[in-house]
């Protein structure tokens, strides 16, 4: 069984302050703000929504298809998707513009501030999602407006179940866009900021949204996550990591495992309790794509 995973990929520039973000902002200065963070560490790695999930699924042995676009800076990307055996016939080169880039930053208490230029994500929309005997899972990751509006209405005629994972996308949609989304989905997971925006845009508490799809799935970081079916609550507890490295892609991590465990029809909860091992494997690690999974280690 294949996923077609639709979100960006990226190049991701990661960068460390050593200081707390909360001591060079003052509160009451917001609307002069002119800070700079001295970053003593900087690397560059592979990363957007489509790929880290891609990434993750692929280690655990499913087969993802990332549905997503390139820039002319894009072939190295293509390049070690190849090299990782995922599959690249979703993926689509722009020649004409740069491949999406994320700058994050990370301080000491793993707070994050990301700036983010979508170059070719925005002509995501230009690939369309069909039926196919193979597909029968789906997810849509943040990815160009467009897109995602577009490709959950050609999920639900292909009559492929999908999972609705807006991320640092939600705050692009209105509360009658969003509620259509939930409408069109099988899955909707998102974690607790995003879910309390989900809410407060569509007028839905979680347990109504969670009676109008399969499940709806809030992460919660290292408290690990709640699994909402028909309006009741399950708290999937958290697993302790070895180490608190980096966060960037931890979220990606989860929804590796999730999906994997909705593939071999295994129950939302099973499914997220893979998804908290693998975020507390991913942030022992730097950087969203360079941690390996055992996948006896991890129960599949």
């Amino acid at each position: 069984m294949a996923t077609i995973i639709c979100g960006s990929l990226a190049f991701d520039t990661i960068m460390n302050f050593e200081g707390r973000f909360s001591e060079q902002i003052l509160p009451d200065q917001l609307h002069i703000l002119n800070v700079s963070f001295l970053v003593p560490a900087l690397r560059r790695d592979f990363g957007g929504c489509a790929g880290n999930i891609a990434y993750s699924l692929k280690q655990l042995g499913g087969t993802p298809l990332p549905m997503a676009t390139l820039g002319n800076d894009g072939e190295s990307y293509l390049q070690r998707l190849q090299e990782l055996g995922i599959g690249t016939e979703f993926v689509r080169k722009v020649e004409e513009i740069y491949t999406a880039q994320a700058m994050i930053m990370t301080d000491r208490d793993n707070n994050q501030i990301t700036a983010f230029h979508p170059g070719a994500m925005m002509q995501a929309h230009m690939t369309r999602i069909a039926a196919r005997p193979d597909v029968k899972l789906g997810i849509i990751s943040p990815d160009g407006r467009d897109a995602m509006l577009q490709h959950a209405e050609q999920f639900k005629a292909a009559e492929i179940p999908f999972v609705f994972d807006p991320g640092q996308g939600l705050p692009m949609f209105d509360g009658a866009e969003l509620t259509h989304f939930v409408s069109l989905a099988s899955w909707v997971t998102v974690n607790d900021y995003e879910g309390k925006m989900l809410s407060d845009r569509t007028g839905l508490s979680h347990a109504e949204i969670s009676r109008r799809v399969r499940g709806l799935v809030v992460t919660l970081g290292a408290d690990g996550s709640e699994v909402w079916i028909d309006g009741a609550k399950t708290l999937v507890p958290p697993v302790k990591a070895e180490a608190v490295v980096d966060p960037t892609g931890c979220g990606d991590a989860y929804r590796g495992g999730l999906l994997y465990g909705l593939e071999q029809g295994w129950s939302l909860e099973r499914s997220a309790e893979l998804g908290n091992r693998l975020g507390s494997l991913k942030i022992a690690q730097r950087g969203p794509q360079n941690y390996h999974i055992d996948r006896a280690a991890v129960g599949v």
